[in-house]
This record gives structure tokens, sequence and C-alpha cells, in this order.
């Protein structure tokens, strides 16, 4: 099942987990989670230091996750675009206090948000 979600690790197989991209590393990371087939998934930043193409697959894989499989997923991620853009349900921390909630694509349209957090200006 893992390799079905990350092919690319099948292809490394062999390779020791140290030597993987950070990309490769996270799926691994993930994969390695998934095998203990838990019912809810925490995820700290899984976008970090990733090259583009790779955060678009790795957010691709968390929409699966949780639609096919039915996992939860506690997200915690600071490209609060991508995030709020498949999220759920969204909470908007400053200094650890919750200042908004909502669903994601609420907050991601919310004006104050925009401009407070993703930096956009209307």
């Amino acid at each position: 099942e893992v390799f079905t979600l990350f092919p690319r690790l099948k292809e490394r197989i062999n390779q020791r987990g140290g030597t993987l991209s950070g990309g490769e590393q996270q799926m691994l990371a993930v994969g390695r989670a998934l095998m203990s087939k838990p019912k809810m998934l925490m995820l700290d930043e899984p976008s970090l230091g990733l090259a583009p193409i790779v955060i678009s697959l790795m957010f691709e894989t968390i929409v699966r996750l949780n639609k096919e499989l039915g996992l939860t997923i506690l997200l915690v991620e600071q490209n609060a675009s991508i995030a709020l853009d498949v999220c759920n349900r969204a909470y908007v921390l400053k200094t650890g206090n919750i200042q908004m909630e909502g669903t994601g694509q609420d907050l991601l349209h919310d004006k104050r948000v925009m401009e407070s957090y993703l930096g956009i200006t209307k």
C-alpha cells in the first residue's frame, strides 16, 4: 500500500533512508507511519524544504489519505495557502492562541487572513 502511494520509494527500496532526497525522506516518514494503520496522522511542516513539484505531490497524497482511506490528518503548515486549500477545518494561531477558525475555504478567502497571513491585498 505504501508503494502504491509513493511509487518513488519502490524504486529506492535498496537505498538507505538517510541518503534519500528531502521529498523522498518525507514520503518515507509518512509511509512508515501508515504501516501501523493509524486512524490519525499528525504532520508537522510536510512541505518544509521541498521543491514545489514535490510539495504538490505530498499534498495530493494527504488529500487522498483523508478522502480515500478516511484518515484524519492533523496538519501544521507554514504554507497557509496550500494548507487552507486542502483542509476541512482550519485554525489560525498567533503566539499559541486561536485567532480565527473555520473551513479551509472560508479562511482562504477571508480578507483578514489574506492580508495578514497570506500577504494578499485587494
